[in-house]
């Protein structure tokens, strides 16, 4: 009962402060509503005992993103007076297209139904272990594992070669 309320509570606050990154017309601000979001979802993470997601969350997500969207907004130096003059007409498609997008989704999931398989999961009190989420991993997702390996190497590959060019050009 009690865990229920707080999933409830801890879902609430998430989604207000979610609305917050999006409302806020502050863009630092609305970073640290994100990593407000980040930390309630942390929080859902381990109201379902999936501790390891709970924490990889914070440390990846709260942590290095959150740091690194702060400080490019702090290089960038945005301010009001630099921004050009939105005209009315962006307003309204704006609202029109947001209407429409919307209208599409609900189409979309109106005949959704919600299925869970019980295929890949693990016994009630095992779950959250990092060993059953790394046995799964490395069995039947093997392959999409493998994929991103080779994307995250070749994008730090480019992000060496980039650099490397970038050093070139100022010797």
């Amino acid at each position: 009962m009690i865990a229920t309320i707080l999933t409830q509570i801890l879902g609430a606050l998430a989604v207000a402060s979610a609305l917050m990154v999006v409302l806020s017309k502050h863009p630092i601000r609305s970073v640290l509503y994100l990593v407000v979001t980040f930390f309630f979802i942390s929080g859902l993470y381990i109201m379902m005992n999936a501790q390891f997601l709970a924490i990889v969350n914070i440390i990846v997500y709260a942590g290095a993103i959150m740091v690194l969207f702060l400080f490019v907004l702090m290089l960038l130096n945005l301010n009001k007076e630099s921004e050009p003059k939105t005209p009315f007409k962006v307003y309204i498609a704006s609202i029109v297209s947001g209407g429409i997008l919307f209208l599409v989704i609900i189409t979309g999931l109106k005949d959704v139904v919600l299925v869970t398989e019980s295929g890949d999961h693990a016994a009630i009190g095992n779950i959250g272990l990092v060993e059953n989420l790394g046995n799964v991993l490395f069995t039947k997702y093997i392959v999409p594992f493998e994929i991103s390996s080779i994307l995250f190497i070749s994008a730090m590959v480019g992000a060496i070669l980039l650099a490397k060019r970038d050093k070139q050009i100022i010797d």
